[in-house]
């Protein structure tokens, strides 16, 4: 794929699948996918790109990952996004489903129990510096603390998190300071690529899939229509979706235990993509290789589609006035829900002095810009040497 040359999308699909193989980091991915699509093979300029990243962190979804399906469209159309974002999400799928069939079989060995046991302590540090990382960016007035303060509060009671996040909409509303429309001008939706055909092909073989489901595996069908609900309302990216998947498939259904879900979020953290590829270890505990690949599609599909519906009305979205108040009182919500789970996280964990020095030293190193992807694996380390 030459510069400034238009690539192919089979091009499109190797570069980001190579981008893919290392994408460590969650939304921190993001200054990557730049990297490559702007400076090293000029699919698009700055401009572009940063209009994209906005939309991207605005609609629920991972940051990341829909970034890539962003320069896709834009270089390709609704072809280029899917290659893309299949390209980007690949790896992330294949060493998951590998390290979720080596956990069914492996995760009563000792070396194991050990490794995940420090872990635990380590997932609680990594959801309490999203929290606080979140919250610096997000909690900046009074009235955004309120809203996160009733948020959490809600989460902790057990309240729908699909109820929170709408009352947390309407509170931004009320009180989140409205900012002056963007005065950019927007190129008019007559020279904008539209992708109709594209969202409803997609759309009725989702459709039909879910259909089939229904009529041969309802386990399938339930647990597909639960993570495509759950992307829908994951605002603030893809480390949204895990609180909610938590509360629902742990505490709403009991389809796992909160120590097997924490366990894959650790894979989660330790395999390259979002954070909710943690779906794909729930699809395979719950029901193998079928569940893997049902929900991976569902925890991603609806996302994808959004940036193909909305990316032609961006810029007149982003004029509106309530627009920028809705989406910061959601934004608000998701840091009383990441304190609320990091509290229920911590329930989990057997502490004592050797757990509380792990979660302690990895917030640190956290909250000191190390990369997550190295506090993991020498908590992992510490893990199997400390514990027995």
């Amino acid at each position: 794929m030459q510069h400034n040359q238009k690539p192919s999308n089979i091009q499109l699909f190797l570069a980001f699948f190579r981008l893919g193989i290392t994408a460590f980091g969650g939304p921190s991915m993001v200054a990557y996918v730049r990297k490559l699509a702007v400076e090293k093979k000029g699919c698009v300029d700055e401009g572009v790109f940063s209009d994209g990243v906005a939309l991207c962190q605005m609609i629920p979804g991972a940051t990341a990952m829909q970034s890539t399906a962003y320069v896709g469209l834009k270089v390709r159309g609704a072809t280029g996004a899917f290659a893309a974002f299949v390209g980007f999400g690949l790896p992330a799928f294949l060493l998951m489903t590998i390290l979720a069939a080596l956990y069914a079989y492996g995760h009563s060995l000792p070396v194991v129990l050990s490794a995940f046991s420090g872990l635990q302590a380590i997932i609680v540090a990594i959801v309490a510096n999203a929290a606080i990382t979140f919250g610096k960016n997000t909690l900046r007035r009074w009235q955004a603390f309120l809203i996160a303060a009733g948020a959490a509060t809600l989460f902790g009671l057990s309240v729908n998190p699909i109820i929170v996040i709408l009352l947390a909409a309407i509170s931004g509303l009320v009180l989140v300071e409205k900012k002056s429309p963007n005065p950019k001008s927007s190129p008019g939706l007559d020279q904008t690529r539209h992708f109709g055909k594209a969202i409803l092909l997609i759309v009725t073989i989702a459709a039909l899939s879910l259909s089939l489901l229904f009529v041969f595996n309802r386990t399938l069908f339930n647990l597909a229509v639960l993570l495509i609900r759950i992307d829908l309302f994951a605002f603030g990216g893809g480390f949204a979706s895990v609180p909610l998947m938590f509360h629902e498939i742990v505490h709403v259904r009991h389809w796992l235990d909160g120590q097997t879900f924490m366990n894959g979020i650790v894979l989660g953290q330790v395999t390259p993509g979002p954070i909710v590829i943690t779906a794909t270890f729930i699809g395979y505990v719950l029901a193998g290789l079928s569940g893997a690949v049902v929900a991976t599609i569902s925890i991603f599909l609806p996302s994808f589609l959004l940036v193909l519906g909305i990316t032609p009305y961006f810029d007149r979205l982003r004029a509106w006035p309530p627009f920028s108040p809705i989406i910061g009182g959601v934004l608000c919500s998701f840091v009383g829900l990441l304190a609320t789970v990091t509290a229920r996280f911590s329930l989990d964990v057997p502490w004592d002095v050797s757990h509380i020095l792990l979660a302690t030293g990895a917030l640190i190193a956290l909250l000191k810009k190390i990369d997550i992807l190295w506090v993991v694996v020498v908590g992992t380390v510490l893990s199997i040497m400390i514990f027995p």
